[in-house]
């Protein structure tokens, strides 16, 4: 039987229209978790319910929890129950699912590093507003004991809020300083300490000013800069890390004719595993014995699926669909092409990772000059004063301040915030920070083609066209298969309200179709040859029922807003290009249909990581959007990356940027989007550096004490937000 992809068994969801942030449950599977699946099918509270409620009630199972952003099942269960039993119960309930491995999906570094961002700039925003009441109570009139119990009071508090929120940027200085160079980090830790020193020399002298709060105050600012940083790149997870999730952790080897369950990583070259029907192949290798049709969409994007028999070469990440399968273990492990193709991302990752923001950028060139022009500030006051020490270190502090990179600090952190924001409201999620500054240097995109232009589900194009006993005998047959054009099939008849006819000794053949009796005849549905049809051009499931085979053929709906898409990037100016896994003759039909003039056909993942390099190579800068897991090189290796919200788990941790909806037309508001950021951006360095041409000079005079430097900072910092605000 022709084919186009494996859809997975739709389920019912009432509450799919539930917000899914409030539904999360934990980022990352248990620690004690046994088994981890992927359920790629559950949306909503609906699915939560069901799914757990169901699974709790498995013997042998003790714990149930769903995390609906990442789409898994994390099951603490007994020894005895297996993956594929639990894979078998969500089946039924009209879930796919396959088994993760929970040793690479623990909670990582980066989890416990926002948890820590957030719980420092907590503390310190408490401090901020208690020192401020104490400041208040200073300015209005306090003095002598009362100011200085004020001012002692304040120190207490701001001394440990320092050390405590401060670290970040302590630890990073200290390890700039160690490599021997300078960072954006130095100049601050340096304020925040002369601050914090000059205000409690103040204080045991009883001078009229202490400056605790300013310290805080930019401690404060810089820390919610930080974190506004963190939050935009902490949703990219490492695609590589992914794809090793994605291999089978157990195979079932037969020895001596018994079947025996073992981790895929004890398996040798030349062992014989047994593959069972809706399972995905563990390794790479060589069938032997059976007869299947093989789904290779994950790893080629191939609509068609291809017959496996003996001698078949088969590859880890393969889906087995109809038949069972026994495989000669070629390569296993660590040396299959899955956990090869792992290391290509990975390694695409590195490079992409060398990119410098415009914010790096900057900070090389005004970093160095902070300490230097303060300690300037300070010898020549020195000098001016006849050795005041306290005049020439207030004003060496209020230099220090004044040109603190704190607006620099949230120039790109805020336009991500306000553009990840309008962004999201049109379908978009902005998973790395650095997307947006990626995606306004664009000038060329390539788009998959299938789950991606498309919509990745075959649809029957002429049920219409058969007669009523065909189209009877045909729901019949495809109501017995669990292929997936012929699930497609019975869909589409059922909706017309078509009753099956009486079939008797109805069988699926794996690899071919299935095939029954009616009314004293043998009537057959699959691929053309074995029902007696010619193989036409278009996929189609044939039915041989009389003289005459009829011909049911198939097609992928396009996805809402590509062709709106493809003539607006158009318009742009952008290069549009596609590659796909899929046959000449669908690839090229759906170049025309779209006005793509440059196409590609039968690519394979290496191939379109090829492509995506040559054009790099070319002067290009490439927009990659994909689905499948035979597109995540491509993705990664992409000066920047798009995937629908439906793409593989690999797919969407590889891509920066995730498309919540069906409809392709934000895509084109998206590069838009990146053009504007980086100009707004652009703008509050500029803002920052004009702040800097006017108020250093006030500084460097002596005509700014460290506490109205620290307010005509933070200034500067409003004015930087309200900047980015603009793109709302």
């Amino acid at each position: 039987m022709s084919d186009t992809l494996h859809a997975p068994p739709a389920s019912a969801c009432p509450a799919c229209a539930a917000g899914v942030a409030a539904l999360d449950r934990v980022q990352t599977p248990p620690e004690d978790a046994r088994l981890v699946l992927s359920v790629p099918d559950a949306h909503c509270a609906a699915c939560i319910a069901t799914i757990e409620n169901d699974l709790e009630r498995m013997p042998g199972v003790q714990s149930v929890r769903l995390n609906l952003t990442m789409r898994r099942v994390s099951v603490q269960a007994d020894p005895g129950t297996s993956a594929q039993d639990v894979i078998d119960r969500l089946q039924r309930l009209g879930y796919d699912a396959h088994e993760l491995d929970p040793g690479t999906l623990s909670m990582t570094e980066t989890d416990r590093q926002g948890r820590d961002l957030l719980m420092r700039l907590g503390v310190a925003g408490f401090a901020m507003m208690n020192i401020m009441l104490l400041s208040v109570a200073v300015w209005s009139g306090a003095t002598d004991a009362t100011r200085d119990l004020f001012h002692l009071i304040s120190a207490l508090i701001a001394i440990p809020t320092i050390a405590f929120s401060g670290q970040p940027f302590f630890r990073s200085a200290g390890r700039a300083l160690r490599a021997g160079r300078l960072n954006m980090d130095g100049p601050i830790a340096l304020a925040l300490v002369l601050t914090v020193a000059i205000s409690l020399y103040e204080t045991t002298r009883s001078g009229e000013h202490a400056y605790f709060e300013a310290a805080v105050m930019l401690n404060f600012f810089l820390l919610a800069g930080r974190y506004l940083d963190f939050r935009a790149r902490a949703a990219a997870r490492s695609a590589a890390q992914e794809l090793a999730a994605l291999e089978v952790p157990r195979a079932i080897r037969l020895e001596a004719r018994r079947e025996v369950t073992v981790p895929v990583a004890d398996l040798a070259v030349g062992d014989l595993v047994l593959v069972r029907p809706g399972g995905r192949v563990p390794v790479d290798g060589v069938v032997t014995a059976g007869r299947s049709e093989i789904d290779r969409s994950l790893l080629t994007g191939e609509t068609l699926p291809a017959f496996a028999g003996d001698g078949t070469l088969l590859s880890a990440g393969e889906v087995n669909l109809t038949g069972p399968l026994t495989v000669r273990v070629t390569a296993a492990g660590k040396d299959s092409s899955l956990h090869r193709m792992a290391d290509l991302v990975a390694h695409a990752e590195a490079a992409r990772t060398r990119y410098t923001t415009l914010a790096e950028r900057a900070a090389r060139a005004y970093a160095p000059t902070i300490p230097l022009l303060s300690l300037g500030a300070f010898v020549v006051w020195m000098y001016i004063s006849g050795g005041d020490l306290r005049l020439s270190v207030n004003i060496a502090v209020a230099t220090l301040i004044i040109t603190c990179p704190c607006a620099l600090g949230l120039a790109v952190p805020a336009v991500v915030t306000a553009a990840s924001g309008r962004l999201f409201r049109k379908g978009l999620l902005i998973k790395d920070g650095t997307a947006l500054e990626r995606l306004a240097e664009v000038d060329t995109v390539v788009f998959d083609k299938t789950g991606t232009l498309t919509l990745g589900t075959p649809e029957p194009t002429n049920p219409d066209d058969h007669p009523e006993a065909a189209r009877r005998v045909a729901l019949a047959l495809a109501s017995a298969s669990s292929h997936p054009l012929a699930q497609a099939l019975a869909r589409a008849l059922q909706d017309r309200g078509i009753d099956p006819a009486t079939l008797d000794a109805v069988q699926e053949v794996p690899g071919y179709g299935v095939e029954g009796q009616w009314q004293g005849q043998r009537v057959r549905l699959g691929r053309a040859a074995w029902v007696g049809a010619e193989a036409g051009d278009t996929t189609a499931a044939c039915l041989a029922m009389g003289d005459q085979p009829r011909a049911f053929t198939f097609a992928d709906r396009l996805r809402p807003g590509a062709e709106e898409v493809v003539a607006a990037l158009k318009a742009q100016g952008k290069q549009v290009c596609l590659i796909s896994g899929d046959v000449p003759a669908a690839v090229q039909a759906m170049a025309a249909r779209l006005g793509i003039d440059d196409w590609q056909a039968e690519a394979l993942p290496q191939d379109k990581a090829a492509r995506i390099d040559a054009l790099h190579a070319a002067g290009h800068r490439v927009l990659m959007v994909g689905d499948g897991l035979n597109d995540t090189v491509a993705l990664t290796a992409a000066h920047v990356s798009i995937s629908p919200a439906t793409a593989l788990d690999a797919a969407r941790t590889a891509s920066d940027i995730v498309l919540l909806g069906r409809d392709l037309a934000p895509i084109a508001d998206a590069l838009r989007m990146g053009k504007l950021s980086t100009r707004r951006i652009r703008e509050n360095f500029w803002q920052s550096g004009i702040y800097n041409l006017i108020f250093v000079p006030v500084a460097l005079l002596g005509l700014c004490t460290p506490l109205w430097a620290a307010a005509v900072m933070s200034l500067s910092s409003i004015t930087v937000a309200l900047n980015a605000l603009r793109l709302k």
